[in-house]
């Protein structure tokens, strides 16, 4: 993920094509040691692709799983047009609200640790 990451940093640094000296010294700037194999397979996977259609069709992909991460993306992509994901927003919102009140209410109980 490292490699992805500094590949999609030098992208949006303006780098349409980002070879492995570029991403060797954004992973050198935070002290990680760049291993060649897998920033060539990034590379390769990556070039003459655009970063941002690649991301977009990874959210589709993503969107299909069963998994918690459907639901973000879902949730996402629902509140964006106006969809039926702010309900589920509110309910969380409530639930929360709902986690505080009882912890406040422990709060007061009219004497402390140290009394």
């Amino acid at each position: 993920m490292r490699y992805v990451a500094a590949y999609l940093l030098a992208a949006l640094g303006g780098n349409e094509t980002p070879e492995s000296k570029d991403i060797k010294k954004i992973l050198e700037s935070v002290g990680i040691e760049a291993d060649d194999a897998c920033m060539t397979k990034v590379i390769s996977e990556l070039k003459g692709k655009n970063v941002n259609e690649v991301i977009a069709s990874g959210y589709g992909k993503l969107a299909s799983m069963p998994a918690g991460g459907a639901v973000a993306v879902a949730s996402s992509a629902a509140a964006g047009s106006g969809g039926a994901a702010a309900p589920a927003a509110a309910a969380a919102a409530e639930e929360e609200e709902k986690k505080d009140e009882s912890e406040a209410s422990d709060d007061d109980m009219g004497f402390g640790l140290f009394d």
